[in-house]
């Protein structure tokens, strides 16, 4: 590509899609899988609560972080083309829309849910036998736990709790003849099921619920005796839940998120959701408390529909209303074997999660615990369930006198207090606790165990794309990599060195590592491609990931598309990348896929002229994880492994069911086509479909 031509798109936001607005559009997607009658019922109503809990993270980081951009009077547009003031316009109304088709879609599968025998009832509907039991429920278990709290002038608003629901409360004196209004405030108990289900006959199918915050409201004149209550509205509250940590400048790192984490509960207010025809008074109040300008949404419905998640899980008896369950298989080259060890002697091994268990993972690690070979263990934590046994084998491991360092990342946005909780448990077992490098996260998934054996120590490493959860490891697609490889084991000790001391400038072996080298190393394998595509050579980069947002990468990947390059995006979040632009992104294709399980592995794969090169990685093509974090990208080598990742994407891009193309617009449709259904995460259930069928020449890579 000529230079004019060249600054000509490159200079031009329109060559760009904005960041935020592509991600309402992944939301979008989301909310088409609750909209979507080919799904179960119940599934629907889970993907409707993902809609909620993805715009409660959305604006309490992202709208956030704009509008503090406003009021700083920040007003420089960003690369593709849009101010602070002007974006956050625009995203006011594509969050409202995004509301309003949630809320319709919420009644359609209320409809659904009542045909069959799931039913949320209008207090006002209930029978006498329900009322005089939610009565009873009432006044045992809801009213000791309820505090009103007045605004007035010896009370002054108290503090509102972000992502609460709570009553808004107007009154009037019983028995006065002022016209006078008072006010007050009602916070709905959280620890309380939001639905609470209703006697039925014993032999009956059907199952009758009513909201809690539907039982307070017939019940506020208990609260306020002398006062008439004239009306009763919920409101709810966002505020900015972005920590801002001096880490250079604290002595202890866990004391100042803690100190954060205990202002975040005082975050300036960024949305207020209201219920629809609230009263003029309890919004005029509410609105000069929290000073809120835009971002007011009147809710036609109940607030926060991400009660849908817990509520739909917790219905028995409605199993034909969910996915049928799958069951993780087993890798079958740890399943022959009790010693993991001996298996890596021979061969890498990879394992894709949900479809093969996360439990290998975590015998792993036991294994490395009890072995009195292991001389030490190291791994990063960045998100770990509430109850993790890798918790549990590290301390033990610790105690029995192996060298266990653990890398636990405290700013792990939502997860700050859990990760705190482990570091005190970790450092009392007698493990060395370290909480990574100032200005940076520590994102990197890899585990290193130092096994002596005979008189010489190997290294064996366990590196994945996702978190060390085994909770969200059966939801997320992700995948993991075992080896003994001696370039993997020397990159990795170093690698932990870097974090935990002052080593620097390493000769790396095998690791590419952000903000080390990432960056550079991107743009070498791009621009070789387009070497490669200049020559005559093959020429194709498929790459997979969660968000692609860095403009220095899709500028790469635009001038990669202009040497010849065929490239395929597999982006299931956030894309600024423009495809299908003639003169620009001719030979790009974007793809996302959004369907039972979160699509999350990142897996980036260059043709190379014919002789491929596969990576996994725990980042994203973001600029945050390129320059902000320490991320990892390593080459698959083991042959085996690399096909088995190859014939994974190859499922991938069959996919004609679940994916949706970015168009040019910025607008994502589904294919269009006569091909037979394919749906990967289906066909990915079969393991004998990705493991151990070879690639063949019809198969999609290679047409």
């Amino acid at each position: 590509m000529n230079e004019e031509h060249k600054k000509n798109n490159y200079t031009n936001p329109s060559a760009y899609l904005n960041r935020d607005l592509s991600w309402i559009e992944f939301n979008r997607r989301v909310l088409q899988e609750a909209q979507d009658p080919d799904n179960p019922l119940l599934e629907r109503a889970k993907f409707l609560g993902i809609v909620t809990s993805n715009l409660d993270e959305f604006i309490s980081v992202r709208v956030a972080g704009i509008q503090d951009q406003i009021r700083a009077g920040y007003t420089k547009k960003d690369f593709t083309g849009y101010t602070p003031s002007g974006l956050h316009k625009r995203l006011y109304k594509r969050v409202g829309k995004i509301v309003y088709d949630q809320y319709r879609t919420f009644r359609d599968i209320s409809r659904s849910l009542n045909k069959e025998g799931i039913i949320l009832v209008d207090y006002e509907d209930l029978t006498h036998a329900q009322e005089a039991a939610v009565e009873e429920y009432y006044r045992d278990i809801i009213f000791p736990i309820l505090t009103p709290m007045a605004v007035d002038q010896s009370r002054p608003f108290p503090l509102v709790h972000s992502l609460f629901i709570y009553l808004a409360v107007v009154l009037k004196k019983e028995h006065a003849d002022e016209d006078e209004f008072y006010f007050a405030i009602l916070q709905i108990p959280s620890n309380l099921p939001r639905c609470i289900p209703l006697p039925h006959r014993a032999n009956s199918k059907r199952r009758q619920f009513v909201y809690i915050e539907d039982v307070i409201r017939a019940h506020i004149g208990t609260l306020f005796s002398g006062y008439h209550p004239v009306a009763v509205n919920e409101f709810r509250l966002t505020r900015n839940s972005d920590l801002s940590i001096d880490e250079e400048g604290a002595e202890d790192l866990l004391e100042e998120i803690e100190k954060e984490l205990r202002k975040r509960r005082r975050g300036v207010p960024a949305r207020l959701e209201v219920q629809k025809g609230i009263h003029p008074y309890a919004l005029e109040q509410l609105l000069a408390e929290f000073e809120i300008g835009h971002f007011v949404y009147e809710i036609d419905g109940p607030l926060d529909l991400g009660f849908l998640r817990q509520f739909s899980g917790s219905l028995k008896g409605y199993g034909y209303l969910n996915y049928p369950p799958i069951e993780p298989v087993y890798p079958a080259e740890f399943d022959e074997t009790e010693d993991f060890f001996e298996v890596l002697r021979e061969r890498d091994v990879l394992a894709y999660h949900p479809y093969e268990s996360f439990e290998s993972m975590i015998d792993f690690i036991t294994q490395a615990s009890e072995d009195d070979q292991v001389m030490a263990i190291k791994m990063t934590l960045y998100r770990v369930s509430g109850n993790s046994p890798l918790i549990t084998a590290l301390a033990h491991a610790a105690e029995s006198g192996k060298q266990v360092t653990v890398v636990v990342e405290l700013k792990a946005r939502f997860d700050e207090e859990r990760n705190i909780a482990w570091a005190r448990k970790l450092e009392q077992a007698g493990c060395h606790v370290v909480y990574g490098l100032v200005g940076l996260k520590t994102h990197a998934k890899i585990t290193l165990i130092v096994r002596q054996e005979g008189n010489e120590l190997r290294r064996y490493v366990h590196i994945g794309t996702g978190n060390y959860n085994e909770n969200t490891a059966k939801i997320y697609t992700d995948i993991s990599l075992f080896t003994s490889r001696d370039d993997a084991g020397l990159d990795a000790s170093e690698l932990f060195n870097q974090i935990t001391g002052y080593s620097t400038n390493h000769d790396w072996k095998s690791f590419v590592v952000a903000p080390v080298s990432m960056s550079l190393t991107l743009n070498k394998l791009i621009k070789r491609e387009s070497e490669h595509a200049a020559a005559g050579r093959p020429a194709r980069i498929i790459a997979k990931m969660n968000s692609l947002s860095n403009q220095q990468v899709i500028d790469e990947l635009y001038e990669a598309d202009q040497a010849g390059v065929s490239i395929d995006l597999i982006v299931r979040g956030v894309c600024c990348l423009r495809p299908g632009v003639p003169g620009l992104s001719e030979r790009i294709t974007v793809r996302s896929i959004v369907d039972r399980f979160l699509e999350h592995s990142r897996i980036y794969y260059f043709e190379n002229g014919g002789d491929p090169e596969v990576y996994l990685s725990s980042a994203d093509w973001m600029t945050r994880n390129l320059t902000r974090r320490v991320e990892l990208m390593c080459p698959v080598k083991d042959k085996t492994a690399r096909e088995q990742i190859v014939h994974i994407l190859e499922v991938t891009l069959r996919d004609n069911v679940k994916s949706s193309f970015l168009q040019s617009s910025g607008n994502y449709e589904r294919p269009n086509d006569e091909k037979a259904p394919y749906r990967s995460q289906f066909a990915a259930m079969n393991v004998e479909n990705w493991k151990y069928t070879q690639a063949s020449p019809s198969d999609p890579m290679h047409s």
